[in-house]
């Protein structure tokens, strides 16, 4: 199968959860024997912070200007078996209108942002990837949030099928290792800054350092303001590599997920961060949605906190707790939540997609 792919980065894991996520679907659709053409267009923010030039099986294509990129996206679309346009493509309009065109097999779309697209159309904002007819054209519509939000992808955009593809985690990337020093703490929290996640941040991570200011909170993302509340027992780091992911997991006793307003108030949105935590077996505590014990069991594989006190109780946990919180989530997660598993989930939607087409 050759897929075809407009997205946002696959090339630069700064600012961004894209990033992460497509690489490690990315290379096990290849290791089932498929081939992906990526174009993404090379901005200098992403350009600056590069860390993937390459990947076997993976075209990347990197372009200034659409003009540039169309000639080439017309010739790869035209004997491709799947087109996908993502959200938050910087040309989304222009290469799905030039792809409806094309002789693509299959003309899909894939919001991996869908609540925050929903939120900003409702406002009236306009986006780079929605045209004006919505998502009617497209033979398949795929989200990253599941549950009734996949109603409303065809109720407010004309979505002919919409279907959920849940992250995932590479467990060659993301597994157990030793703690270093440079990252060591109590608790952790990766995560780029955004303003819909301010509230809950404060409560869950930045109220307990104050309260526990002999403990060590560690805090990786960009975009963070300095009008930040800042406490003496956080330590910050900008931007944590990729590669860097499992070392700053693993280095703090919980790590925390939190998870964006829009998100967390349709449910059914697992952070990527959630299946790389579990898979290098760091025990989780996290703020709770809808449909979050359908991917870790609250009590035995992730713990759910609301409030500060929630917070550092679970501080308080003993080291055999801990272990068994994380032996549980690591093996969830390896079980239902890897690369593999959303690759194998990808392909026979696009297969199952096509078949009906035909």
């Amino acid at each position: 199968m050759k897929l075809v792919i407009f997205g946002l980065t696959i090339s630069s894991s700064w600012g961004n959860g894209h990033a992460t996520i497509w690489r490690g679907l990315c290379r096990a659709f290849v290791n089932r024997g498929h081939n992906i053409v990526f174009f993404e267009k090379d901005v200098p923010y992403y350009a600056a912070h590069r860390d993937l030039t390459e990947m076997r099986g993976v075209e990347l294509v990197l372009y200034k200007d659409w003009n540039d990129a169309s000639g080439k996206a017309e010739l790869h679309l035209a004997d491709a078996d799947a087109g996908l346009i993502t959200s938050y493509c910087p040309d989304g309009i222009e290469a799905t209108r030039l792809m409806l065109s094309s002789r693509a097999r299959l003309k899909a779309f894939y919001d991996l942002d869908t609540p925050v697209t929903l939120k900003l159309l409702r406002a009236g904002e306009k986006l780079t990837y929605i045209t004006e007819n919505g998502l009617t054209d497209f033979d398949l519509v795929l989200s990253y949030t599941g549950g009734a939000i996949l109603t409303q992808l065809k109720e407010m955009l004309g979505a002919k099928e919409a279907l959920p593809l849940y992250g995932s985690v590479d467990p060659d990337a993301h597994r157990p290792v030793a703690p270093i020093d440079a990252y060591r703490g109590d608790l952790s929290y990766l995560g780029t800054y955004a303003q819909d996640r301010q509230e809950k941040l404060k409560e869950l991570f930045i109220e307990p350092s104050r309260r526990l200011a002999d403990r060590r909170f560690m805090l990786g993302g960009s975009l963070y303001p300095q009008t930040f509340p800042w406490t003496e027992s956080i330590f910050y780091f900008n931007h944590v590599p990729p590669p860097e992911h499992p070392s700053f997991y693993c280095s703090s006793l919980f790590t925390l997920n939190v998870t964006r307003g829009a998100m967390a108030e349709m449910g059914y949105c697992p952070s990527g961060r959630l299946f790389e935590a579990a898979a290098c077996g760091t025990p989780i505590l996290s703020d709770f949605w809808e449909g979050l014990d359908n991917f870790f069991r609250p009590g035995s594989e992730i713990i759910i906190v609301r409030t500060s006190d929630d917070v550092v109780n679970a501080l308080g946990m003993t080291e055999a707790e801990r272990r068994r919180l994380s032996r549980a989530a690591r093996e969830r997660a390896l079980e239902e939540h890897s690369s593999e598993k959303r690759a194998i989930e990808l392909e026979n939607i696009l297969e199952r997609a096509a078949g009906v087409k035909t």
